[in-house]
């Protein structure tokens, strides 16, 4: 018993270094892939004048506003995205104990996006904060749908259930977007949507979308433990004197932030919160207080990386981020299928 007690803290503290050593690693390389990333497009730039259009701004530089304007705006949105994807994803996992769980294959991301849809055609004058707010409302639409759906049943909501149900209801809330899209003329209003990217972010966006993003991970990160606690069972939890309907409820509103203000700046990039976590728990072990600050340095690191592909790969066309991503989301996302289905039938 003593020896089992010593191995599990020698396993504990070898994850605890690996997690710090992932996020200051990580941290590390994101800097430096976030500033390759601005001199990187269909027009070249040097790091010598990234560095000048940073810390000495010339209005009159094509290349200093190209940095600025464009390319800057682009990849802090790409960083805060993917932090936020992936730790949306981490902390459907953990709740829900689903490890096919993620905003798009939960319904979130089409939620969102029908609701842009919606405010694109009745409500065009909105201003980028109350669109916002309407992403949230349909994304939280989109994961009651979803729910409800899987729960139909007797047995609750199991992992493949939930999948299925979400891809219908994923199904069902993209056409009707598409209708919207078709009736009202606003089809070139949500094609980002359609395609996901992050060409369209600006300065304005940015600084809307980084107190959301924030003081959502800042939750997510302070409710670890108790998603810990969730990921062991619903029964454990309890027996350990976790408030059950409180995190579900907590964690739902980080969720839906979280998705929420992710589409309605990049669009339908899914997978990132599928793949990330898993990557994270292989690397980190299955306590949460761990793996939601890694999966918010890997998903950054994931969504800056796929957005500067997206520019670089096919000049001068632009391949889109959530086409790229999805390269390497749907093998994963069979693989792991595979497996569920597997061990359902053991």
């Amino acid at each position: 018993m003593k020896q089992r007690q010593e191995t599990l803290q020698i396993a504990k503290w070898n994850h605890s270094w690996m997690a710090f050593v992932l996020i200051l690693a990580g941290l590390g390389v994101l800097v430096a892939l976030m500033a390759f990333s601005i001199t990187r497009g269909v027009s070249d730039i040097s790091a010598l004048t990234a560095f000048e259009a940073l810390f000495r701004f010339d209005p009159q530089n094509s290349h200093h506003l190209i940095v600025l304007d464009l390319r800057l705006p682009r990849v802090i949105a790409s960083a805060l995205v993917g932090a936020a994807l992936a730790v949306a994803g981490a902390v459907m996992q953990g709740v829900t104990r689903n490890p096919l769980a993620d905003s798009g294959l939960m319904g979130l991301n089409a939620g969102a996006g029908f609701a842009l849809a919606v405010s694109f055609a009745f409500f065009p004058s909105l201003s980028y904060l109350q669109t916002i707010l309407i992403c949230f409302a349909g994304a939280a639409l989109g994961a009651v749908m979803v729910m409800s759906v899987a729960s139909l049943r007797r047995g609750g909501t199991a992992p493949m259930r939930m999948v299925l149900a979400g891809a219908a209801i994923s199904a069902l809330l993209t056409a009707l977007s598409q209708g919207i899209a078709l009736c009202f003329d606003v089809s070139q209003d949500i094609m980002f949507w359609t395609v996901g990217g992050v060409s369209a972010a600006s300065w304005d966006q940015v600084a809307i979308m980084t107190p959301f993003i924030l003081g959502a991970l800042a939750c997510a990160i302070a409710a670890s433990r108790q998603i810990s606690l969730m990921s062991l069972g619903e029964e454990v939890a309890k027996g350990l004197g976790a408030n059950i309907k409180l995190i579900n409820a907590f964690c739902s509103v980080i969720v839906v932030v979280l998705a929420g203000i992710s589409v309605s700046v990049v669009g339908a990039v899914g997978f990132i919160g599928l793949i990330i976590p898993h990557i994270t728990r292989f690397l980190v072990g299955v306590d949460y207080r761990l793996i939601v600050p890694v999966s918010a340095v890997l998903g950054s690191l994931l969504m800056v990386a796929a957005d500067l592909g997206a520019r670089t790969m096919n000049p001068p066309a632009e391949i889109p981020v959530g086409a790229l991503i999805a390269i390497t989301g749907v093998p994963f996302f069979l693989y792991l299928a595979r497996n569920q289905r597997s061990s359902k039938s053991l």
